[in-house]
């Protein structure tokens, strides 16, 4: 299922969707008023992590969504980390393997404004080995919905990496990897951050990604390398940060083969990030298809939605 992005509204009208959906994650809000099978407006806000307790949910949410309210309850649907421990209101995980949508399972907000009617959608979870994701199901389901008959691996780039193999229509198991995270915590707090750059170099990070599926076992004496290799004038900043990044996605590579190996990818993320997978997937002889992270998130809300019964 997709949605269509309204033209601008004429004569400044008061805009009354018919329900809202909200990709609330650590970082951000994404906001999307829906009425009549498209997308009316758009609006962001803070993420759940920089919100302490439910009234800061609330208040950051009216702050959003508020001129899209009128007098009666607005239909809400979340996913994300909105949904989390720390969020507005713990929601459930599902068990794998199970379908990545179950209306059922969905967690009614108690809120004080009358006019919020929200719902936030129910995680996952993998019991052995122990795994959970907040916010990837909804964008599964998305892709499920574009592409029902699909069979095979997704893979979610971002600060935790998911890999979840998809047959029938259910999530079967997931693993997930802290690539992005290490990514950061490196270039930025550990003494690599000296020699890291804003720049991108391709053929840094080709050779990163080789040399991280090569020697995975080894990557913690590879790291160095790069600060030793910036000393001496033979590794610029820009190259030292792409090849880092291609470090930490090769030895992901080799650790997730059992997943990828001889099997459909899609990749799901930012067109930054899921360019670089689809680039170090290449090198392994796998042409993943990509997806934005954002429209499969929409679309799998707009599926829930419309599993809910509504339009």
């Amino acid at each position: 299922m997709s949605l269509d992005r309204a033209g601008s509204l004429n004569g400044g009208g008061a805009l009354r969707p018919d329900w809202i959906a909200l990709d609330w994650g650590s970082s951000n809000l994404r906001a999307y008023a829906i009425g009549d099978g498209q997308i009316l407006a758009e609006a962001s806000g803070p993420g759940a992590a920089e919100l302490g307790d439910a009234a800061a949910f609330e208040a950051a949410l009216l702050a959003v969504v508020g001129p899209w309210l009128g007098d009666a309850p607005m239909p809400m649907l979340a996913c994300g980390m909105v949904g989390s421990r720390q969020g507005w209101v713990e929601a459930p995980y599902l068990s794998v393997p199970a379908a990545p949508l179950d209306n059922a399972a969905m967690v009614p907000v108690p809120a004080r404004d009358p006019r919020i009617a929200l719902q936030i959608l129910p995680g996952m979870r993998q019991d052995r080995p122990a795994d959970v994701m907040r916010g990837e199901e909804t964008q599964i389901a998305g892709l499920l919905a574009l592409r029902p008959d699909f069979d095979g691996v997704v893979c979610l780039p971002g600060t935790h990496s998911k890999w979840a193999r998809i047959s029938a229509g259910e999530v079967v198991g997931f693993q997930t990897a802290m690539t992005g995270e290490l990514f950061h915590l490196l270039s930025t707090a550990s003494v690599l951050r000296h020699g890291m750059g804003d720049g991108w170099d391709q053929t840094a990070f080709d050779d990163g990604v080789a040399e991280g599926r090569r020697d995975a076992d080894r990557l913690l004496t590879r790291l160095f390398t790069l600060r030793a290799e910036g000393l001496m004038d033979q590794l610029s900043a820009d190259a030292a940060s792409a090849r880092l990044s291609g470090l930490l996605i090769g030895a992901e590579l080799t650790a997730t083969r059992g997943w990828w190996l001889g099997q459909d990818v899609a990749l799901i993320g930012t067109d930054t990030l899921t360019q670089r997978y689809a680039a170090a997937l290449a090198q392994q002889g796998i042409e993943a298809q990509q997806y934005d992270g954002g429209n499969m998130a929409l679309a799998g809300l707009a599926r829930a939605r419309t599993q809910k019964g509504g339009t």
